[in-house]
């Protein structure tokens, strides 16, 4: 990545307290910071997975709550992490439920590449990681791809034509969603709630 040496490791630690007015900072701050490592790559992503992690303290831990927020560098990846005085550990939720189910680790875990709860001596620290690596991005479409090539296979669809393959394959992805709600509804499940999480998760993906 153009902008800094990847075998070296950038670390910021900002401590702030968990106030709604402090969000706004937070994004500034970051902004700032990865302006200042020449990264700004990761400036749309970072900035609102500091937002949502900075937003679940707030609602969970308390407005006022001492948290700090570590970001740090190590190859391609930014590393993220909100750390509270909480040892409550949050809980993706059915998109279903309400807000109190986490709605914003939904758009985390679509945004990032990975991410996860680690205690601390004094608390828990919600941490994640996002990629500048465009192969990453990538991956997402390889992976519609192939299930898309094995759902046609499956229903004996006939083969692409080269002319019109997009237009075929948006059919079949119509077709693959479409039986995907009837298998959430045939167990019980909100597949309204279903295409909002997807949903999320591509605009999180698509930031």
């Amino acid at each position: 990545m153009s902008g800094y040496d990847s075998s070296s490791r950038l670390r910021s630690v900002l401590p702030f307290e968990a106030e709604p007015a402090a969000v706004r900072d937070l994004r500034r701050a970051v902004r700032g910071q990865l302006a200042e490592w020449r990264l700004p790559t990761f400036t749309d992503e970072a900035e609102l997975a500091v937002s949502e992690l900075a937003a679940n303290v707030i609602k969970h831990v308390g407005r006022g709550a001492a948290a700090t927020l570590v970001m740090e560098t190590a190859g391609d990846r930014l590393r993220i992490e909100l750390h509270d005085k909480s040892y409550r550990v949050p809980v993706v939720g059915p998109a279903a439920c309400d807000d109190e189910c986490g709605r914003g680790l939904h758009l985390l875990a679509g945004l990032a590449v990975d991410w996860g709860t680690l205690l601390t001596a004094t608390g828990k620290a919600v941490w994640c990681e996002l990629s500048a690596d465009p192969d990453m991005r990538c991956r997402r479409v390889q992976r519609a791809e192939s299930a898309l090539t094995k759902y046609r296979r499956d229903v004996g669809a006939p083969p692409l034509l080269q002319s019109r393959s997009v237009q075929i394959l948006e059919e079949s992805a119509t077709d693959l969603i479409a039986d995907l709600l009837h298998w959430v509804a045939a167990r019980g499940g909100d597949p309204d709630g279903l295409l909002d999480r997807a949903q999320m998760h591509f605009e999180a993906g698509a930031a």
